[in-house]
């Protein structure tokens, strides 16, 4: 399978673009703004597609010829204001899905934030963060794409453990970047979850077998 990862240069993203390379099932191809990027990744045998978030739907479907999957883990991060929020975590999510769909993708790996489906325990200094994360998921939701969001929960900087929590409503709790990305890429390979989403934290179960374990 061919895979996209739009926010390749992020923390889950990285991760992601890593494994896929390790995997002997896909091919990973790096969405990335910077051209100093784009370098970066071709110095490791990856290819990279420039585009912006920020720019057209055209330009981001460009990156997707020949693409089966798209994974969108971009995020504007907690050091720019709430503007940025609104035009990479929504606008850029709405036009990445809008581009899948003109491309022909069908696959389409969202990562969310845990509670973005309750607003009743959005805390007040996150409601835009979530907000934007909300309904970003409702319109891929909404979408012909064969999606599947995962909510993970507070992120760490630590080793995974390869063992998760999967279900479609679990305690606020963390997990670690590098299991969020495992699972991600697990994921590609489980039809059994299409069109539905997840929370996603540390947990008992090996991450496949959690998958497998999807009605």
């Amino acid at each position: 399978m061919n895979v996209l990862v739009v926010g390749a240069n992020g923390q889950i993203g990285k991760m992601v673009v890593e494994k896929l390379q390790e995997s002997k099932q896909h091919e990973v191809r790096a969405m990335v703004r910077k051209e100093e990027q784009v370098a970066d990744f071709e110095s490791k045998g990856i290819t990279a597609k420039l585009a912006d978030l920020e720019g057209s739907v055209a330009d981001i479907q460009l990156t997707m010829e020949g693409v089966d999957a798209v994974v969108f883990s971009a995020g504007s991060g907690g050091s720019t204001g709430y503007d940025k929020t609104i035009m990479i975590d929504l606008d850029g999510a709405a036009k990445t899905i809008e581009a899948a769909e003109k491309a022909g993708v069908k696959r389409f790996i969202m990562v969310s934030s845990i509670a973005s489906n309750h607003r009743e325990k959005w805390s007040d200094d996150m409601k835009p963060y979530m907000a934007a994360k909300h309904y970003a998921d409702q319109m891929l939701e909404k979408s012909d794409l064969d999606y599947t969001i995962f909510r993970p929960g507070m992120l760490k900087d630590e080793p995974g453990t390869g063992k998760i929590q999967l279900g479609k409503e679990t305690a606020i709790e963390s997990i670690p970047r590098e299991d969020v990305a495992s699972t991600i890429v697990s994921a590609l390979d489980h039809s059994n979850i299409s069109r539905q989403a997840f929370d996603l934290i540390s947990g008992n179960t090996e991450i496949k077998e959690a998958l497998n374990q999807i009605g």
